[in-house]
């Protein structure tokens, strides 16, 4: 177990390294949705939760965190994002007996939609169009003994604008292990492993003249223009918890700490705690993006409530994201267990 601790601490410390300077990688990548954190629970803990989801969010940060729920659960999340873009989460977990867990998750980015403008008619031309992008997941999750747990999640991803689409397939795996050492809980998961997307559709279609230097040829050749492929955003988290009070006078909680490692940006460090009274009252607050360079992203704060009847328990939780220069985000979630 000090060897497992040390070696931990040590990939903590040695993910945090990428502070230092460097191409970031920034906007390089395809699906960006796919990066914005879900749950309000996890966001007002400063997105340190992948060795504490247990919930129908695990599907988005752990997924071997469906295992531990006890009971169908069912959630939904809605956030106005920055610049007037909503993003939308629902999750479904539900227990099989010698299966594990299942679950399906539905993750949606809209925006209004935009008046066309062109070099001619820069004030609009009076034809609107919509853009989003969507993933639907179907996640499986198992324990494989009373301390450890293995999960993953499959995703089809696609993005459209105008006449334009691209699609992809993607998985994610995730770990989560409960040491004997106070309970801390180790968790592990790789997000957004997958294909490359590439645009093509209608909006591609074009006409061009093959070579302007010679006289009397065709002067509208059909073309179709080919865009780059782009990866997704992968990402590996890994981090610890721990209840460093363990029901106390009824008083739980939980302090967190993950490291990431994107392929799109440099190394960074999220922190975060959760203090529950009586598991029924909730207060949070984190820090996301430690050491990240040229980030906006700040101090996260939170609460909710868990209230249960008959057998059903309700949960609502709030979370309030501060982006600096940038919108802050307001988060709402709720969920039902039964």
């Amino acid at each position: 177990m000090k060897r497992i601790i040390v070696v931990l601490i040590g990939i903590l410390l040695f993910s945090s390294a990428g502070w230092t300077g460097g191409v970031t990688k920034v906007g390089t990548t395809a699906a960006g949705f796919l990066s914005i954190d879900v749950g309000a629970q996890a966001v007002s803990m400063g997105g340190a939760y992948v060795a504490v989801a247990e919930d129908a969010t695990s599907m988005y940060w752990n997924p071997s965190g469906i295992a531990r729920i006890e009971g169908t659960e069912a959630l939904f999340q809605h956030t106005q994002w920055i610049a007037d873009v909503s993003i939308n989460y629902l999750g479904i977990a539900i227990p099989i007996q010698s299966l594990g867990t299942v679950g399906v998750n539905i993750t949606s980015l809209t925006m209004d939609d935009m008046e066309r403008t062109t070099i001619s008619e820069p004030d609009g031309t009076g034809e609107m169009f919509s853009a989003g992008s969507h993933a639907l997941g179907v996640s499986i999750a198992r324990n494989l003994t009373d301390r450890f747990a293995i999960g993953f999640n499959i995703k089809y991803i696609t993005e459209k604008i105008y006449h334009s689409s691209a699609s992809g397939v993607a998985f994610d795996v995730g770990t989560l292990f409960t040491t004997q050492f106070s309970g801390l809980k180790i968790g592990m998961s790789i997000s957004n492993y997958g294909t490359k997307l590439q645009m093509s559709g209608q909006d591609m279609l074009t006409q061009v003249d093959i070579d302007p230097m010679l006289a009397g040829n065709n002067e509208n050749m059909n073309a179709d223009l080919k865009t780059e492929q782009y990866d997704l955003p992968l990402l590996f988290r890994v981090g610890v918890s721990m209840d460093v009070l363990k029901g106390f006078n009824n008083s739980n909680l939980i302090i967190a700490v993950d490291a990431l490692h994107p392929n799109n940006n440099v190394e960074s460090v999220n922190i975060g705690a959760e203090y529950a009274f009586n598991k029924m009252i909730f207060i949070r607050g984190g820090y996301n993006s430690l050491f990240a360079e040229d980030s906006e992203a700040g101090p996260s704060y939170g609460g909710g409530i868990k209230y249960g009847l008959r057998g059903t328990s309700m949960v609502f939780d709030y979370a309030f994201k501060d982006f600096g220069i940038l919108n802050n985000v307001q988060m709402f979630t709720v969920g039902v267990k039964f």
